[in-house]
């Protein structure tokens, strides 16, 4: 059975990329590089993305994602990726993270509806 994963319009930020993992509002960064003789080029900052395999407790099973240090560290403070992806603003979730929020709560729910029936 496949989730409902709830529609959002398309993405027209320039840093595509954050969709497909958890960057935790992490962009692209754009500036200058300023020598002595201050002719300044243009250059681009990106983001400290890992890949990683990250287990969850309601699921059951690793999950791999692109991962910025910034959202490791969130993930870190909230306990598990369960918690933070439950907790966190669909904003800064981006695809990947709404898909795997959508996927927990069903999972959770199934289990609660298991659990009513059982006693």
């Amino acid at each position: 059975m496949f989730p409902s994963i709830p529609l959002f319009a398309v993405v027209s930020a320039p840093f595509k990329r954050s969709q497909l993992g958890l960057f935790q509002g992490k962009m692209k960064q754009y500036g200058n590089n300023v020598p002595n003789s201050k002719h300044k080029t243009r250059r681009t900052w990106l983001p400290n993305v890992h890949n990683h395999r990250l287990f969850s407790d309601t699921l059951q099973q690793f999950v791999r994602l692109k991962v910025t240090a910034r959202a490791l560290k969130t993930i870190k403070k909230h306990g598990n990726i369960d918690k933070y992806l439950l907790n966190t603003k669909p904003d800064l979730l981006g695809w990947e993270g709404m898909r795997l929020r959508v996927l927990i709560r069903e999972r959770q729910t199934a289990a609660e509806e298991a659990a009513k029936v059982a006693s």
